[in-house]
């Protein structure tokens, strides 16, 4: 599992929650100027996923308005953006002589040098959203050019926006196929989508490193392999040209991953397939048609495939799935 520290202000007395968690924002973010009308039995959680130099964090909390000033960027500015993404609740953002409002999966940065205030609120439901430490060394664009996207939302609900919004609500939802190791790698991976993200809305591509440039390539590959799983026309061929890149690219963007492109789309429609299997909503399900569902067209290669893959054929894995000790009993299956 990642290195990640987690906090609830159920665990305190009542008194106790809203200082508490004023001084948790303020360490996670920067110091704030905080206000709620919960704060005498305030209610939150928050956790930190530590990912190298950048600090993902998935948080609910209760209405909250919080403010960036003058006084508080002099005595302690830690040269950061933050990134705010609403899932649940709508964030109003003030700053200078200048008002928005943003709702879910809008994406807002924000600079820890830049006086601003924000309420984040659900009505009376709790708000949740996900938010992003990044340092500003560690964007490849130059600050004058970042200073044109404060508070300005951008969509993530389509294009690189998606691809972020979909890794970090991917990421947070389970960590636990992850080590403390990988953390600075998904780190690099949420610098180069925001990158992405922000070079696009900027119309800066080109001041982008190469490298950055490839990586963000083979995130939206991947998206793109994803959603089209169940297209048996799904090839190299095919991804190189929806992404107007040549065949040979494509290989060489694979070069450095662990498997070929080919061998990453057989093995992601495997796990489709046996996700399937073991389903038991989809038990009356043919084989065939489960096969044939994410792309396999010959019930021969699939089995050959999927015995290869899990060391047992599809029939055999689906009886075991479904009748394991503890499962829940289907008879009609």
């Amino acid at each position: 599992m990642l290195s990640e520290t987690e906090f609830r202000t159920e665990d305190l007395p009542g008194a106790d929650r809203f200082d508490f968690w004023c001084e948790r924002i303020g360490r996670t973010h920067a110091p704030l100027d905080l206000h709620s009308e919960y704060a005498k039995d305030y209610r939150a959680q928050q956790r930190v996923l530590h990912l190298g130099a950048v600090h993902v964090w998935p948080t609910t909390h209760q209405s909250l308005r919080f403010r960036r000033t003058p006084k508080l960027i002099r005595q302690s500015d830690p040269e950061q953006y933050h990134i705010g993404i609403p899932l649940h609740g709508t964030n109003r953002i003030a700053w200078a002589d200048q008002k928005a409002l943003y709702g879910p999966y809008d994406i807002q940065v924000f600079d820890s040098s830049r006086p601003v205030e924000v309420e984040s609120t659900n009505g009376p439901d709790p708000f949740s959203g996900i938010g992003i430490e990044i340092p500003k060394t560690l964007l490849h664009l130059p600050q004058h050019k970042m200073d044109r996207l404060f508070a300005r939302g951008m969509s993530g609900r389509e294009g690189m926006g998606a691809l972020l919004v979909q890794f970090l609500t991917q990421l947070t939802a389970d960590t636990s196929p992850y080590l403390p190791s990988d953390g600075p790698r998904l780190g690099t991976v949420v610098v180069d989508l925001l990158s992405g993200l922000f070079a696009h809305a900027l119309e800066a591509e080109r001041s982008l490193p190469p490298e950055s440039c490839s990586r963000t390539l083979v995130l939206r590959i991947r998206s793109h392999v994803q959603q089209n799983l169940d297209d048996s026309l799904l090839s190299p061929r095919t991804i190189a040209a929806a992404h107007n890149i040549s065949t040979s690219y494509l290989h060489r963007l694979f070069r450095n991953e662990h498997e070929t492109v080919a061998a990453w789309i057989r093995h992601q429609r495997l796990e489709r397939a046996r996700r399937d299997l073991a389903d038991p909503a989809m038990c009356s399900t043919t084989i065939h048609t489960v096969a044939a569902r994410w792309g396999f067209t010959r019930a021969a290669d699939f089995t050959r495939a999927f015995r290869t893959a899990y060391g047992m054929p599809p029939k055999e894995y689906r009886h075991q799935a479904l009748h394991r000790p503890g499962a829940t009993a289907w008879t009609h299956c």
